[in-house]
């Protein structure tokens, strides 16, 4: 990887996906991709930092032009490395799919999957785990086509479910959890459960792995819409809270965050431009 052309700060750049940089509902995101370019251009990598799964990210990585960059998926569970990211004694994994190294600092999902269970009869909770869905009912609440849907399923290291019961019980299971070492998050569309790991921490492995390859620290930013990319929104540079309909709170202030207007893939651009502008020249 080389630095950033004009002698500017190296730069990563963290971006949520679904209601970020792809649209909520039709997953486009066209509106992005002058301003993807213009960063492939300048050797700043983009970072998919979201709650899919690596097999939903291996499509979506190609369909990008994102494929030299590491990714974080399912809320930090998974971290992905390309070639370029890994250590060349630490990492190498001659038998890995396209020459990834994957690390995965989440517990296992069958771990998750059996603690929901117990938690789910012992307090009489309601909720379904998407492990118990069938494929048409995955289609039916993501609007993914069935391969895409199957991708979804394919977790690794967190379990998301569908909430159906009231907030006084959402809070004793925020509260069991975290007993057990697990975290509650809230994505788009499902809550997300994972062991003690977030978009934050995830990122910050990713920059310290940049620093101890390449002798410098680089400058972040951070992009996403919903309260489980509060954590990684915290932890860069410069934030952009990418307007969004979910009607959830993100209590994020600060002169590095700036909100933006237009939703989706728009609202990236208009985020990426308020900061990258004037620094890029």
């Amino acid at each position: 990887m080389t630095q950033p052309a004009l002698n500017k700060p190296p730069l990563l750049v963290f971006t949520d996906l679904d209601g970020s940089l792809l649209d909520h509902d039709t997953y486009d995101w066209q509106p992005a991709s002058a301003w993807l370019s213009r960063l492939e251009q300048q050797a700043i990598p983009v970072i998919p930092t979201t709650s899919k799964t690596r097999a939903e990210l291996l499509a979506l990585r190609q369909e990008l032009g994102l494929e030299q960059t590491p990714f974080i998926a399912e809320n930090g569970a998974v971290i992905g490395l390309p070639p370029s990211w890994q250590h060349a004694r630490l990492d190498r994994d001659p038998a890995s799919p396209d020459g990834l190294v994957v690390k995965t600092p989440s517990m296992d999902v069958d771990y998750i999957r059996r603690r929901l269970d117990v938690v789910r009869e012992r307090h009489d909770l309601r909720f379904r785990r998407m492990g118990e869905m069938d494929l048409a009912e995955v289609q039916a609440l993501t609007g993914l086509s069935a391969a895409g849907a199957e991708q979804a399923m394919a977790r690794e290291g967190s379990e998301p479910l569908v909430w159906e019961d009231d907030d006084i019980k959402l809070q004793a299971l925020h509260e069991t959890l975290r007993v057990d070492g697990l975290r509650l998050t809230r994505g788009g569309r499902f809550w997300h459960v994972m062991g003690a790991v977030d978009k934050g921490q995830a990122s910050d492995w990713l920059v310290a792995r940049f620093e101890a390859l390449r002798g410098y620290r680089p400058r972040t930013i951070g992009l996403g819409d919903g309260p489980n990319d509060l954590a990684l929104l915290a932890a860069t540079d410069m934030a952009v809270v990418i307007a969004a309909s979910h009607g959830q709170p993100m209590p994020l202030e600060g002169p590095q965050v700036y909100r933006t207007r237009a939703q989706g893939p728009a609202g990236w651009s208009e985020g990426v431009s308020h900061w990258l502008t004037q620094a890029l020249g």
